[in-house]
């Protein structure tokens, strides 16, 4: 995994577990089920609830689910792997770092004070197959070739700001894969949501990583659901919930 990838929780609701508690307790309670919130079970007993009473048996009713949310700052991936995640946005909001705005580390590259694989994200060395299973390396003499056309972009994106371009116009022309950050919130329901769709084993390398870092904080988060989920469902394909 690439060094620089990072997941970080800005935020969560807490006992998140017990929120989906009330909300599936209200489903079928007679009564106003916050004048019982003292008499909820606990936290790790309304995860064993949930997970019996609403996933196990692939019962589908997940509704329940959407209450509880977690806000993530995503640091470090490559633009396509943004556009890969934010493509599946059911239940998931973003705010994604404009290029507009931040394009100083792109001439601080030129400038020598920022390393270009801090701003630019290249594949690792090694053996990989295409969707049509044909196969290549990706040889260190090849890497270095993109090193030296990622600083040629920079040097060119440089010029053009010095010209007065806008930022918008200059952006357009360094390397798709430039590092980008965004601060993402999902519900539970959303959050296996995407890991279905990006943790499967055809997805790309990047998501799949992304995937990973983002699987610790949920287990932390939810334990009791995070267990069923990866028993059940985890790198499974199947179809999202």
């Amino acid at each position: 995994m690439d060094s620089l990838f990072k997941v970080e929780v800005i935020s969560q609701t807490p006992e998140p577990q017990r929120s989906i508690y009330a909300a599936m307790h209200q489903d079928y309670a007679e009564g106003f089920v916050w004048d019982d919130r003292d008499r909820f079970p606990s936290e790790e007993r309304c995860g064993e609830i949930i997970v019996k009473s609403l996933l196990a048996g692939n019962r589908g009713h997940y509704g329940p689910l959407e209450h509880p949310q977690i806000t993530v700052n995503c640091g470090f991936f490559p633009h396509s792997t943004m556009q890969q995640i934010r493509t599946h946005r059911v239940g998931v909001s973003f705010d994604v770092q404009s290029f507009r705005y931040t394009g100083k580390r792109i001439i601080d590259v030129v400038e020598g004070t920022r390393d270009i694989e801090e701003v630019f994200y290249l594949r690792p060395l090694g053996s990989y197959t295409d969707r049509q299973g044909k196969k290549y390396d990706y040889t260190e003499e090849l890497r270095q070739q993109d090193v030296e056309w990622c600083l040629t972009a920079c040097k060119r994106y440089q010029e053009r700001i010095n010209q007065g371009f806008a930022e918008e116009h200059a952006r357009g022309l360094i390397p798709f894969d430039v590092r980008q950050h965004w601060v993402m919130s999902a519900n539970v329901r959303s959050f296996m949501h995407l890991l279905d769709l990006r943790w499967k084993a055809d997805a790309q390398l990047e998501a799949q990583h992304l995937c990973e870092l983002l699987w610790e904080p949920f287990q932390g988060w939810v334990p009791a659901i995070a267990e069923w989920y990866e028993t059940s469902r985890l790198k499974k394909a199947r179809l999202a919930p």
